[in-house]
């Protein structure tokens, strides 16, 4: 497993990282305590020490499930990410779903939801802190800053940043960020299939010598190749959700991408988490790993052949033409 450093922090990431959402939040199968502490022990002896959660995964399962797979001095065996910004716990569970949570950023809130994060990950820093989903006039408000800034300055936080959403797009919150927050990365959607507003902020992030870190490297799993024209989603799933014209374009769209596998000798699922790494910028990519058959592959990719720039240009062609779909079916 290959590492690469969040810009001028210190803080060391591994190039393929484990979104810890996939065993707290449900939506991927169920997952119990041990079963999902087994499967992050088993990405972190096969290098994947970088692991990306947050205090509204599982209403905070998210970050206990880490306390449980890394007690004690075992937690300087991994790289912390973490988020703050939703006022989940405000909120009734049983009917929360996959609804946006409030936003809430007075002070207080903060400092309460920071060191309750430390708590339940039983940890006293957090290698990568950042702003959950904002929205413009969240990025505006430099009294949240200064916050992290002083959490910054006393060794609760490593390094800051913005992960951007829920969706793809926050185009414009992710240039301001980059360009005028003191932050040193950016979390965004990102994928062969999903090249923007992407390559706008890996430009912006390069001209500011910031890091960017990137979720759905496989568009939801479409890139991962596994999907058929039978593919059916269970209940709960999040795909399950999803127009049937979303699946039956998409396959029309990776077969196109088969030649990856063929010219680099690997899966499609792990040349599409190397080209998602071929700007220097990004730092960690974070495919959705539900289990351990996933785990190592996507694992190995970080030592799989690169894409070349003939191959990225090639996929830059296909996205320009939506890979020769009616262009209404471009979404």
């Amino acid at each position: 497993m290959q590492v690469r450093e969040i810009a001028n922090t210190g803080v060391k990431v591994s190039e393929v990282g484990f979104g810890v959402w996939t065993l707290a939040a449900g939506w991927w199968g169920d997952h119990n305590d041990d079963e999902a502490a087994a499967l992050l022990r088993r990405g972190v002896d096969l290098g994947v020490t970088f692991l990306d959660t947050a205090d509204t995964y599982g209403q905070g399962r998210g970050e206990t499930l880490l306390a449980h797979a890394f007690p004690g001095s075992t937690r300087d065996r991994i790289t912390i990410g973490a988020k703050f910004g939703y006022d989940w716990q405000s909120r009734d569970p049983s009917n929360a779903g996959q609804r946006e949570a409030p936003h809430r950023f007075d002070i207080p809130f903060l400092e309460a939801s920071l060191d309750a994060s430390l708590r339940r990950m039983g940890t006293d820093r957090i290698d990568f802190y950042q702003m959950h989903n904002p929205r413009m006039a969240h990025l505006l408000d430099d009294d949240v800053w200064s916050f992290v800034d002083r959490a910054y300055r006393a060794g609760k936080v490593r390094s800051i940043g913005v992960a951007l959403g829920p969706a793809i797009g926050w185009k414009e919150e992710g240039l301001y960020a980059l360009e005028s927050l003191p932050i040193h990365g950016v979390q965004m959607i990102y994928n062969a299939l999903e090249l923007d507003p992407g390559r706008a902020l890996i430009e912006a992030a390069e001209r500011n010598r910031k890091s960017l870190v990137v979720r759905v490297p496989h568009s939801s799993g479409m890139l991962e190749g596994r999907y058929t024209s039978d593919t059916v989603f269970p209940e709960g799933d999040h795909r399950r959700h999803r127009p049937r014209s979303w699946l039956v374009e998409g396959l029309q769209k990776i077969e196109q991408l088969r030649f990856l596998e063929r010219e680099n000798a690997c899966t499609l699922g792990q040349a599409a988490l190397q080209y998602v790494l071929r700007s220097p910028s990004v730092v960690s990519a974070l495919p959705n790993i539900y289990d351990a058959a996933q785990l190592e592959e996507f694992a190995g990719a970080s030592d799989a052949a690169p894409v070349t720039d003939a191959q990225a240009t090639l996929i830059e062609r296909l996205f320009a033409t939506n890979y020769g779909l009616p262009v209404e079916a471009k979404r």
